[in-house]
């Protein structure tokens, strides 16, 4: 408890300051399962890395014809330089056999094995480019998180070069897109512009941590799923569906005491929203599991 509290007060600073350090955070998610992990060669090595693909961006040539139309030319060579390095050269590769394994959301993991899920890689891509002096960001997108590297203003070029960092930097088209989206959320899936909007960096470590937490649970490894969850809540305070989960974590574990704290707190603050029938049908019972736990409470005290 006294390390998880830590743990909590440590990431809440890293990922709500002015501009998170997206490396840092990440590897203070780490500690969920290594709790006396060492960040500094993680970040040495992050460091080394981006030392190499910095030279061989400044390097990249631009061939005549390659681009594809309405792309900055001198983007696409610089992207190309370091897809060729990443993927490659040093063998990062998206883990499509192993894909639920959580190392996969481990930085330091990623790293290590050179293998990670869309996130994790989109993320080490980030990192790697930024120290590379290439400005690429987050796009949040349904079931599968991509990349973006903006056109430059000021050019005749209209074209943002979309990234696949789990398919080893594939460039998608707006088609490839649609299609994506409809293998990750059906058929009746509508794509529209704002599905490639910018994914600040709070929402990236949410989405980290919500891929986590499912893995963890689908495991039954609910120690580790509370600890993800209070990570949640500390990356954002006002997801109640989070409070809820981490009640409802704290039941498995037989911690009554907080459960029955954070489920109370959890009706309390979705009584006054509008719900539909599915909701109210899951607020009662979340209220069933209330009784029963003020009565084991009070058989206790």
């Amino acid at each position: 408890m006294v390390m998880r509290s830590q743990l909590v007060r440590s990431f809440t600073h890293a990922a709500l300051s002015p501009d998170p350090d997206l490396a840092i955070a990440a590897l203070m998610i780490a500690r969920v399962e290594c709790p006396r992990l060492d960040a500094g060669p993680y970040l040495d090595q992050l460091d080394a890395i981006g030392r190499e693909a910095l030279v061989r961006v400044a390097a990249a040539a631009v061939v005549p014809g390659e681009a594809p139309p309405r792309v900055d030319p001198e983007r696409y060579a610089r992207v190309m330089a370091l897809n060729e390095y990443l993927f490659k050269e040093l063998h990062f590769v998206g883990n499509d056999v192993h894909y639920e394994d959580p190392r996969n959301s481990f930085l330091n993991e990623v790293l290590d094995r050179r293998t990670g899920i869309p996130i994790t890689l989109a993320m080490l891509y980030m990192e790697v480019a930024r120290r590379a002096e290439l400005y690429v960001e987050g796009i949040n997108f349904p079931g599968h998180f991509l990349l973006r590297c903006p056109a430059r203003r000021g050019t005749p070029y209209s074209e943002d070069l979309i990234i696949d960092a789990f398919h080893g930097g594939a460039l998608l088209s707006e088609d490839a897109c649609r299609e994506l989206l409809r293998r990750h959320a059906g058929d009746e899936a509508l794509f529209e512009s704002h599905l490639l909007g910018h994914a600040t960096k709070p929402q990236i470590l949410a989405r980290m941590l919500l891929n986590l937490k499912r893995v963890y649970v689908r495991m039954h490894s609910f120690p580790q799923a509370r600890d993800v969850t209070e990570l949640l809540l500390a990356v954002d305070p006002s997801a109640n569906n989070e409070l809820r989960d981490r009640g409802l974590l704290a039941y498995h574990l037989k911690d009554f005491s907080a459960a029955l704290r954070d489920l109370q707190t959890y009706l309390q603050l979705s009584s006054s929203s509008p719900l539909d029938e599915e909701e109210r049908e899951e607020l009662a019972q979340i209220w069933e599991h209330v009784k029963m736990l003020r009565r084991r409470v009070a058989s206790l005290n």
